[in-house]
């Protein structure tokens, strides 16, 4: 019986591999960020800006490549005239998080897990969408790494980024509009 159980399961693994010569063609599922509070290059609601509650959204992702150790989390404003600047800025989320929360606290290291560096304000924690006028483009970029980057909390980006490089396995983004009129 025991031999039986040992065979079925070897069986069932070689079909989860790719066969020889297809190691090309085999694909993983991509990294995919999405959120319920709005859509894709659609309009950010009023309240996740400083025009409302200023709160961050919910977000999820699925996708998430095997070797995955954590996450990083990026919110910038693509159409800053200073350059893109960042709005929201955690690392070290934890590999197993797939979904994160409305209204995530601006504290160094939220109860999700991960770290909070200084946002393009100089600021922890998230910042809403808040420029002056016309529309602006805002994205949300999730790299998942296969390491921890280990900062302390009020990392700037470019030590984020610096952090990151040759440890990410995939990234995902999520595009998101605002607008204001004065």
């Amino acid at each position: 019986m025991k031999r039986q159980t040992m065979g079925l399961a070897c069986a069932v693994l070689l079909c989860l591999l790719p066969s020889p010569g297809t190691a090309d063609t085999w694909e993983r599922p991509e990294l995919e960020l999405h959120s319920p509070s709005f859509r894709p290059y659609g309009m950010i609601p009023a309240k996740y800006t400083c025009d409302g509650e200023d709160i961050s959204p919910v977000l999820w992702w699925s996708g998430v490549p095997l070797d995955t150790r954590s996450f990083v989390l990026i919110f910038e404003d693509i159409d800053d005239p200073g350059g893109h600047r960042a709005l929201w800025l955690w690392y070290d989320l934890p590999a197993a998080l797939r979904h994160i929360p409305e209204r995530i606290a601006s504290v160094p290291r939220p109860a999700l897990g991960g770290v909070h560096g200084k946002n393009g304000f100089g600021e922890i924690g998230y910042r809403g969408p808040c420029h002056r006028t016309g529309n602006h483009r805002y994205c949300f970029r999730l790299y998942a790494l296969d390491a921890l980057i280990g900062l302390e909390p009020g990392a700037s980006r470019k030590d984020v980024e610096r952090a990151m490089e040759g440890h990410v396995l995939d990234e995902a983004s999520l595009m998101g509009m605002y607008g204001r009129i004065q």
